[in-house]
């Protein structure tokens, strides 16, 4: 659906109006196409300390891996501060840092403090602007994620934490598979089409009513249909059976609400609800595990939500649903079997996405979810696709256990 207030602002007399009474003036975010891959300028790396020479710059990542003392965050400020207004709209900081260490204080403090300093800056740099902290464990590869973060790819994710661990090495191969679920459109249609663009090939699965929209959206992308309920008791057995080859990406996309209050809603909506976002999840990739269908350095990527992190009025099951993603994906990215298959396991955490669901919304609700982040407009369903294209990128294999959130860091939750 059209956000007509963005428009609005992206013209004169829109800005000039808003600009007298006060209101957000979201910016137009700059996302990826052929004719536009990269960000509209250079990117200034420099240490900590180091002074930054002058000119402007489409992104700056800030190398804060040896602040070990809270003293150091004084070089944090001294090299950033002249920087926030040489960034060109739309453009990119991101902050590299440690995790924290056991019996380390201060080095431990120093570097829990640049998430509390980062997740501020996004919120008040503006101009579509986004910052990120990006934590190097050792001997870290982060190239695919300083890659999507430093692209137009990454549009309406700020504010993020995202930790990066070795990466086990994958051997060159040919087409990869993808498996969608909950693909006959929306998020899950547009994952699937940049899933395709980056060379997969995709196999489409949603819920047989929706079987028409899938196998136009299979037929578009050169993929393969496959309606099924995902909640059926045999559908890890039909997954794997349309995967002779086995499974090299699995999306678990599919998802339902059945809103109310906790004092009204009876047990069929809880239990559907539980039942389709998170049952069907366990049950289904667990069965592709154990039977080997889920090849060698697969990713596996589940769609939680920003409900399942802040919670929602109404949304109990639903939130519960989101909120058992991530601990499933975190329990899985622990699992010593499953790393040491070099398989990785994340979640996308969308917030407010423009959809067909978010259209019925009622108006007022609708412009809150909108503006209620620091960029202030919705996320487009590309904008969760090309996360989950990272998240689910051969050369992502450092990134495990990660809850990323396309939300336009979202002033609910963390």
């Amino acid at each position: 659906m059209a956000d007509r207030y963005l428009r609005l602002t992206g013209t004169a007399p829109g800005r000039f109006v808003t600009r007298r009474l006060g209101l957000p003036q979201p910016a137009a975010l700059r996302r990826w196409s052929r004719q536009t891959p990269d960000l509209p300028g250079p990117v200034l790396r420099l240490a900590a300390g180091e002074k930054p020479a002058q000119g402007t710059y489409g992104a700056v990542v800030l190398d804060a891996t040896a602040v070990a003392d809270p003293a150091d965050l004084r070089d944090v400020h001294a090299t950033l501060h002249p920087l926030v207004r040489s960034l060109t709209p739309c453009g990119r900081i991101v902050v590299l840092g440690t995790p924290p260490r056991d019996g380390d204080l201060a080095r431990s403090a120093a570097q829990q403090a640049l998430e509390g300093f980062v997740r501020s800056l996004g919120k008040e740099i503006g101009r579509g602007c986004t910052a990120q902290l990006v934590r190097l464990a050792p001997g870290a590869d982060a190239g695919s994620t300083l890659d999507f973060l430093l692209s137009p790819k990454s549009a309406y994710v700020s504010g993020q934490v995202i930790e990066v661990g070795p990466a086990p090495e994958v051997p060159a191969g040919g087409t990869r598979t993808a498996l969608v679920t909950g693909a006959a459109r929306g998020i899950g249609a547009a994952v699937a089409e940049t899933l395709v663009r980056d060379g997969a090939r995709v196999v489409l699965l949603d819920v047989p009513q929706a079987a028409d929209a899938l196998a136009e959206v299979a037929a578009r992308l050169g993929g393969s249909a496959l309606p099924l309920d995902i909640t059926a008791s045999d559908a890890g057995e039909r997954m794997a059976a349309a995967l002779p080859d086995g499974l090299d990406v699995l999306v678990h996309n599919a998802g339902i609400t059945r809103d109310r209050r906790l004092a009204n809603m009876p047990a069929d909506r809880w239990d559907t609800v539980l039942d389709v976002n998170l049952g069907s999840v366990l049950r289904t990739t667990g069965h592709l595990l154990r039977t080997g269908t889920l090849n060698e350095h697969a990713r596996i990527v589940g769609t939680a939500s920003i409900a399942g992190i802040a919670g929602n009025t109404g949304q109990t099951n639903y939130a519960a649903s989101k909120a058992g993603v991530i601990g499933y994906v975190r329990a899985l990215a622990a699992d010593t079997e499953v790393r040491g298959r070099g398989i990785t396991a994340n979640a996308v955490a969308p917030g407010f996405i423009e959809t067909r669901m978010t259209a019925a919304v009622p108006l007022v609700i609708r412009e809150a979810g909108r503006r209620m982040n620091s960029l202030g407009q919705g996320g487009q369903p590309v904008d969760v696709a090309e996360t989950v294209a990272w998240l689910g990128s051969p050369a992502s294999g450092g990134v495990n256990g990660q809850v990323v959130r396309v939300c336009g860091q979202s002033l609910l939750g963390a």
